[in-house]
């Protein structure tokens, strides 16, 4: 009762199941006002805050927040197992929010998920995945299957779906059929390949590696083209950039292969240009 006469609330002991939208929409503002009196903010922000427009993601659902998205990751499958690159970048609109973004997560000793989307939402249920996996394995004494875990990822993703989640994910692993990457996005579709290639860069990637992609590479063909790609991608779209990451997974499990910043890329490769 105290509060409720600091607030000036009036207060009404039964709850209306029959009240319209409108009525719940102006009880709401009223105890906005009172705990936050409009005289002590600026009259723009009161202005913003009142002539707001509710903005509408993909399923038409409206919300407050618009996300702008911009990376380039991709990953493939060759003779030696699988190849990853990702590169650094994380934007906001037009402007770079950071350039040392690391877009890959390592699930366990054999699974690495890449990001794509939003930051955060790739970056809290990749964790999660990477707890439910460990579970999966103190259960069932053995690790979990690359198809087990991207099948997990997505029910965890499509139990969200249309609540204004953002990922394109790669999650790519080596267990006992060999290697596998599986491509699971916020709307919990699951897909399986040999080379996937995700973000707003993407178009610029695939263009690189369905010219130069076979599957009898050796390990250093592979990072080395899988190091152009992004590099090719950085190169055209504004929003990817940064430094370029190159991992493989082989029946032991990932490992870092090189960092390296597409700026020194692009002057090694004008070189090697200009020398042939």
């Amino acid at each position: 009762m105290a509060l409720q006469d600091c607030l000036k609330v009036p207060f009404n002991p039964t709850f209306s199941n029959r009240q319209t939208d409108e009525e719940l929409l102006k009880s709401e503002l009223e105890y906005v006002k009172n705990l936050t009196p409009s005289s002590n903010l600026p009259a723009s922000m009161v202005n913003q805050m009142s002539d707001r427009e509710m903005l509408v993601d993909e399923s038409g659902k409206k919300i407050c927040i618009k996300y702008f998205k911009g990376t380039t990751t991709l990953s493939f499958k060759y003779k030696g197992g699988i190849c990853i690159a990702v590169d650094s970048r994380a934007t906001g609109g037009q402007f770079i929010a950071s350039g040392t973004v690391q877009k890959y997560i390592p699930i366990n000793r054999h699974l690495i998920g890449t990001l794509a989307g939003g930051a955060a939402d790739c970056q809290y249920w990749e964790r999660v995945l990477s707890l439910r996996c460990r579970m999966h394995e103190l259960r069932n004494r053995e690790p979990i299957s690359t198809a087990a875990a991207s099948k997990l990822f997505a029910n965890l993703l499509y139990g969200y779906k249309g609540m204004g989640l953002s990922a394109g994910v790669m999650i790519c692993g080596y267990d006992k059929k060999g290697p596998s990457i599986y491509y699971v996005n916020n709307d919990g579709d699951r897909l399986s390949g040999d080379l996937f290639s995700v973000g707003s860069g993407s178009t610029y990637a695939y263009g690189s590696l369905d010219s130069n992609y076979r599957y009898d590479m050796e390990d250093e063909e592979a990072f080395d083209l899988a190091r152009r790609a992004i590099y090719h991608a950085t190169f055209r779209d504004i929003a990817s950039g940064g430094i370029v990451r190159v991992l493989s997974i082989k029946e032991d499990g990932w490992k870092l292969i090189s960092e390296t910043d597409c700026k020194d890329l692009h002057y090694m490769y004008q070189e090697q240009k200009m020398q042939n």
